[in-house]
């Protein structure tokens, strides 16, 4: 047998195996998907959420329903995390948590409910400049 047909016999033989690994390089192959990397103001950015969340609720609480400052955050979701649902998770869980901090004090409005409504609105436009001024465009 000559060495060129041992080198196709065995490459026939191995053929079956290499085919299906190929299938497997194929998948590996397809573009990575984009990692996510915070952003430089990601820790304002989450007080920021957490913040929304709170006043939601407050303002929920002390007048009428005020869809307002949900859809304020659908909004920042949408702006800030188109690929990223890490980061989106992220900015969701602190509006969350700042909804439900005031949930867990607050059953009814009461004048440190409104003050601390107030305080926190206050905090967030300062956020909200602090954050446009530094990294907005």
């Amino acid at each position: 047998m000559s060495i060129f047909r041992f080198i196709l016999i065995c490459a026939l033989a191995v053929a079956p195996s290499v085919a299906w690994s190929a299938g497997e390089t194929d998948q590996a192959a397809t573009p990575p998907q984009p990692v996510e990397k915070p952003a430089p103001y990601d820790v304002k950015l989450q007080r920021f959420a957490e913040i929304l969340g709170s006043v939601h609720y407050l303002r929920n609480l002390c007048a009428e329903h005020d869809p307002s400052w949900r859809q304020a955050m659908a909004a920042l979701l949408d702006d800030e995390t188109k690929g990223e649902p890490k980061r989106a998770a992220q900015l969701t869980a602190a509006f969350n948590r700042g909804y439900r901090s005031f949930a867990a004090t607050y059953a009814r409005c009461t004048p440190q409910a409104v003050e601390a409504e107030s305080r926190y609105r206050a905090e967030g436009a300062t956020l909200a400049a602090e954050i446009t001024a530094r990294f907005g465009n």
